[in-house]
Formats: structure tokens, C-alpha cells, sequence
């Protein structure tokens, strides 16, 4: 919102300082123009220099020389000499128009001196006692012949400048003040909706000013928003509960099938093959009641709904209750655990839901378990790092590839991807792993182990904090 705001306002000081600035260009242009104008020449140094190039001859006429000729012509000027005493013309140029008075009273010399002769701008300057008067072409001057001014106010003319700048400089700052402020009263509410559009609450700005059509739009989208807000839960919830559903009514068969199984298996009368086939339905069917139990907790997960019950604990017990526990679980030591915790960490608390970080660690050695059908050895341990509490589950069993471990880090779940890509990954304990990590505030980490197999850690925050930046 600052940021927006700053930007009109820069924009509006943009656009007043432009003004400025073309008056100033204006003025300066102005000046440049006068100049080149003045510098072709003063009718009154035009008249000057006629008086100072005729001459007077003994008969009593007069002689121009040829620089007043050519003062003449390259102004398109004529001249007069009129006597001090009758006010007649004593002498002409050769291009004087016709029309011209030879002879002026007191009066008409007053006028003659101070604007025009036939309309003609007139110029002067003295000559001896007589006047030369030297006429203009009609539209080469303008001449103000009632040039009376008060002389306080020629006196005080700088002052009166200034005032005047002042005052336009403040008429400006009030017309851009007005401006931002009615910009900002405008903008503000839709700026404001913008804003509150990602964080899903209900917008609705007032469709009038300027940016009504705007507010109109902004109107809308938010409506879209909110119907498809509306609409994604209403998917998710029918997501949820059905396979919330589907998992609750398998439940009841799939526990006859492993009563049966079992019960196969343990029977005399059948042959030892017969009961191998058995016991194999019982562990099918344990691991397909596994996985709907999985894809229940990924859905409750993804969506939210399985609500964390978070306390204080110690995850070096809490790992060594798991590792104990599939100690127990394993007579014939197929898959013997190494506990590989410092001495020196005793305790490593954490706020978690300790049910789901057992599943997330039983995941993990599962996994082990599960890609090294031939045995290997699982090593655990406790660590801290950088305010983090790191569990970590490694094996030095078959392990995986290089692409094999890109592939677990970057290519989608198909129960996550929105995509109809061909490559997406399956099985979900690792990405239940992963979820149930991310729900803690931390992450999951995926690598080979030093053993050569493979190592998973999970990473969470230390007494509830979040990972260092």
C-alpha cells in the first residue's frame, strides 16, 4: 500500500516538476527569440546612423552618403528632415511614399514623434537643431504611444514579481495537493482490496470516481475468488471424507480376510505350502490395510484435518522407544539397529505430536525394510544443528541411484501433482514422512548414507521455534 501511494505521488511530482520546467524552457526560447531579433538591428540606431551619414552641401540641400542609403534599404525605411523653426521637411529620401506631409504644426510633430506618420512607426534623432525622423515599414513595429506608468509600481516591480511567483507556486502546491488527495481517496480502497484478495477475505469496494470500472473489476474477481474458494473446499471436504469413508467400510472385511488368513495358516490339517499361501494373504492384506491407513493420514494431512497434538518432548527417547520397539518385532535379526546418538545429548526437546513422529520415524525404517528384502543394518541418531533437532534413519543396504535420489527429491507425487505428467512417483512413506515434518515447522532430507545405502532426516525445530534463516 506505501509502496503504490509512493508511486502516485511520485508520478503527480513528476508531472508538476515537468510544468516547471517547460515554462522555464518557454522563457528561455523566449529570450533566445528576442535576441536574435535585436541582434538584427534598433530602428533608433537605424535613425542615429542616417542623421550621422547626411551631410550638407553648399547650395543648402543635403547628401546621404551610401552607408545611410544602405541603412535605408536593408531596413525598408524612408527618412525626413524637418526644420527647427517652420517644421518643414528640408529634405527627403528617393523613396519616400506618397501621402507623406512636407510640412507638420506642433501637434502633428508631437504625434509624429511619439507613434506613427501615416502609419508608418516612426523613429527619430537630432540633427543639429533639426529633427530627422526615419519611418518604418507598417508591420515592422509595434509602438505603445501612452507609455505611463506609476513609478512606485516601476519601484517596486522585483517585489511585485516575487509576489506573484509566490502566489502561482502556491496555487500549484494547492492544485497538487487537491490532486494527490483526491487520487488517494480514489486509489486507497482498491489498493487496499488488492491487498486483502490473498489472504481470502471478502472484498468489496464502492464502484464510483474515477476508477469506478476498476472497482468494478476488482468487485468481480473477488467474487470469482470466493466462489472458487467456495467450491476447492467443498472438493476437498468430499475428498476427505471419502476416503475417510472407503477406508472405514474396508476395514471390516479386511480384518475377516486376515482372521481367516491367520487362521489358515495356523491350521494342522492343511499342507505347508497351503499354509505359506496363507500366511502370504495375512501380509498382503496387513500391508493394503497399511496403505489405506497411509492414504487416510496423507489426506488428513493435506487438507489439514488431522489436528496436531503438540506437547514438549524428547526426541532421543521418543526414537529410542521406536528403535526398541522394531528390535522387538524382529526375532531372527534380519535387520539389525545400531543406535548411534552421542553420549553427550541426552535430551533434545521439541514440541510434537508424538503419535505422527512415530509414524514418520516407523516409516522410515519400514523403507529400509522394505527395499533391502535380503537384510541390512539400520543405524539411528539424534543430533542437533542450527537450532534444529535432526532425526536421521540410514541403512547400508542396497541404496539408490543418482537419478533415483533426484527423482525422490523433485519429481512429483501423483497424489500432490495436478498435472497429467507421465512421470510421477509412488508409494506414500516418504511422502507421508515429509508432510508430517513439514507439519512440525521443519522438513525432510533425502542423501546417500556413508554405509553406501540410504539416509533419511528429519529435521524439526528446537522447543517449538522455527529453522534459522
Amino acid at each position: 500500500m506505501k509502496n503504490t501511494l509512493k508511486l502516485i505521488r511520485r508520478f503527480l511530482f513528476i508531472l508538476i516538476l515537468s510544468v516547471f520546467l517547460l515554462l522555464i524552457l518557454n522563457f528561455i526560447l523566449f529570450c533566445m527569440v528576442s535576441y536574435s531579433q535585436l541582434e538584427s538591428g534598433s530602428p533608433w540606431a537605424d535613425a542615429d546612423a542616417v542623421s550621422a551619414a547626411l551631410t550638407p552641401k553648399k547650395d543648402g540641400s543635403y547628401q546621404l552618403s551610401q552607408d545611410g542609403k544602405n541603412v535605408l534599404e536593408d531596413s525598408g525605411a524612408w527618412a525626413i528632415l524637418l526644420d527647427n523653426g517652420s517644421g518643414t521637411v528640408k529634405w527627403s529620401s528617393d523613396n519616400l511614399p506618397e501621402g507623406i506631409p512636407k510640412r507638420y504644426s506642433l501637434a502633428e510633430l508631437s504625434w509624429a514623434i511619439r507613434g506613427y506618420i501615416e502609419d508608418y512607426p516612426t523613429t527619430t534623432s537630432e540633427y543639429g537643431d533639426d529633427l530627422l525622423i526615419l519611418g518604418n515599414p507598417k508591420t515592422s513595429l509595434w509602438k505603445s504611444m501612452w507609455n505611463t506608468f506609476d513609478y512606485n509600481m516601476i519601484a517596486h516591480l522585483p517585489q511585485t514579481l516575487l509576489l506573484f511567483l509566490f502566489f502561482n507556486l502556491a496555487i500549484i502546491f494547492i492544485i497538487y495537493m487537491t490532486s494527490v488527495s483526491g487520487v488517494l481517496r480514489s486509489v486507497k480502497p482498491i489498493i487496499q482490496g488488492i491487498e486483502a484478495l490473498p489472504k481470502g477475505t471478502d472484498v468489496y469496494v464502492k464502484e464510483k470516481g474515477v476508477f469506478s470500472s476498476l472497482a468494478a473489476s476488482l468487485n468481480r474477481t473477488s467474487e470469482k475468488l470466493r466462489n472458487q474458494e467456495y467450491r476447492l473446499k467443498k472438493k476437498e471436504n468430499a475428498r476427505v471424507n471419502w476416503i475417510s469413508g472407503v477406508s472405514h467400510d474396508i476395514r471390516t472385511p479386511l480384518s475377516m480376510v486376515m482372521g481367516y488368513a491367520s487362521q489358515l495358516e495356523e491350521s494342522k490339517s492343511l499342507s505347508e505350502e497351503e499354509r505359506k499361501k496363507a500366511g502370504v494373504i495375512r501380509l498382503q492384506s496387513i500391508r493394503m490395510k497399511n496403505l489405506i491407513n497411509d492414504l487416510n493420514l496423507f489426506s488428513k494431512l493435506e487438507y489439514n484435518a488431522q489436528p496436531l497434538h503438540q506437547r514438549m518432548l524428547n526426541a532421543v527417547s521418543l526414537l529410542r522407544m521406536v528403535v526398541v520397539d522394531f528390535l522387538n518385532m524382529d526375532p531372527d535379526s534380519r535387520y539389525p539397529m545400531e543406535w548411534n546418538t552421542s553420549e553427550s545429548l541426552a535430551t533434545c526437546m521439541i514440541q510434537a505430536d508424538e503419535n505422527l513422529l512415530k509414524r514418520a520415524i516407523s516409516n522410515l525404517i519400514v523403507n529400509a525394510q522394505v527395499h533391502n528384502p535380503n537384510g541390512c543394518t539400520i543405524t539411528a541418531n539424534v543430533r542437533e544443528n542450527q537450532g534444529m533437532c535432526c532425526i536421521t534413519i540410514s541403512d547400508n543396504g542396497v541404496g539408490v541411484t543418482e537419478e533415483q535420489l533426484v527423482s525422490l527429491r523433485d519429481t512429483p507425487h501423483y497424489m500432490v501433482c495436478d498435472g497429467s505428467t507421465e512421470e510421477q512417483r509412488h508409494g506414500l512413506g516418504l511422502l507421508i514422512v515429509k508432510q508430517i515434518a513439514e507439519a512440525h515447522g521443519g522438513g525432510l532430507k533425502l542423501c546417500h548414507s556413508p554405509e553406501g545405502g540410504f539416509l533419511a532426516c528429519i529435521y524439526i525445530p528446537k522447543n517449538g521455534g522455527w529453522p534459522k534463516k
